[in-house]
């Protein structure tokens, strides 16, 4: 009905604003405990510190956001109906998240220009199809195929730097990108052939819950300070709170209404909204090819979605 679609493609554009402003505010909660190390004269454990404390307390307030929210809607009482099945697939499932978060976050930490990093992230729409054809066997049109080629040929002319030796061929963060990616598409791989019956409130619940254990264990094992700037807090709470939390949760929810497929046309723009958002915020703008490449990823995704959701012709299948 129209106005499941409408719900839908509400539900699809809330969670590519959250998702978009997880680039900004996570970019700016790292600079801000970063810049407090650095007047501090503390070099704990380097970068890798700086984002063990980041991801602690991100995490920390999504999971609280997602117990109170499955508490208020009542949906914890489904834990007790889990199958054993299904518990060892939400272990892997935590695993894996664990992989995929910490090489996303770590490399929005590593690229300066948050927008960049969004636009080499649509490297992972390309991977997982590439997955569903290589081990779901699922099958492709040359439409498809055109899409897969603009948003590779986009994610080079981002991060190609010019250098013709191969260790500095690319922008550093990139093959961070890339690792990203693959475990992003094998998540969902995962959950798509496996998760059943699982309502979004839970889905996100484990997310957050491996990810908040991951991140305490480390704080404890590297002696990290619980100490943060409280600036550096507050962009941690709004990111926690559009991520983590009303990102993952608006994307499922559009996914009751709409196709997967549709809502990710919407979810292709992304890239531009963290153009705009990051310019606003932190006054920066990528160079012109890095621009133009960006928006050559993003035509590559919205083809590649339009052609999957069937909105346009994609030919016979191969």
């Amino acid at each position: 009905m129209r106005s499941d679609q409408f719900k839908g493609y509400f539900f699809a554009l809330l969670a590519t604003i959250s998702f978009s402003n997880v680039y900004i505010f996570s970019k700016a909660a790292m600079n801000g405990i970063t810049q407090a190390h650095q007047v501090a004269g503390v070099n704990e454990s380097g970068s890798w510190g700086e984002l063990i404390q980041f991801g602690f307390y991100w995490f920390l307030l999504a999971f609280l956001l997602n117990t109170i929210w499955s508490a208020y809607t009542g949906k914890l009482s489904y834990l007790r109906s889990i199958g054993r099945s299904q518990v060892k697939i939400l272990i892997l499932l935590g695993i894996l998240e664990i992989l995929t978060n910490t090489t996303f976050y770590l490399s929005i930490q590593i690229i300066p220009d948050p927008s960049v990093t969004s636009f080499l992230g649509n490297l992972y729409p390309v991977v997982l199809t590439l997955m569903g054809v290589t081990l779901l066997k699922e099958r492709f049109s040359w439409i498809e195929s055109a899409g897969v080629f603009f948003a590779l040929t986009g994610a080079f002319i981002i991060s190609y730097t010019g250098e013709t030796s191969l260790k500095n061929m690319f922008i550093p963060g990139t093959l961070v990108v890339l690792i990203n990616a693959i475990f992003a598409s094998t998540t969902s791989i995962v959950g798509k052939v496996n998760i059943r019956k699982l309502t979004p409130e839970l889905i996100t619940l484990n997310h957050t819950a491996w990810l908040l254990l991951y991140a305490f264990i480390l704080m404890m094992v590297t002696g990290e300070s619980w100490t943060i700037p409280a600036p550096a807090f507050t962009n941690i709470a709004i990111g926690s709170f559009l991520g983590p939390f009303m990102g993952v949760l608006m994307i499922y929810y559009s996914f009751k209404f709409i196709e997967a497929s549709r809502s990710s046309i919407v979810q292709s723009l992304k890239g531009i909204v963290v153009l705009i958002g990051a310019w606003l915020y932190f006054g920066t703008f990528p160079a012109l090819h890095q621009v133009i490449g960006g928006l050559f990823t993003v035509l590559g995704v919205l083809v590649m979605t339009l052609a999957q959701a069937r909105l346009i012709k994609s030919g016979k299948k191969c």
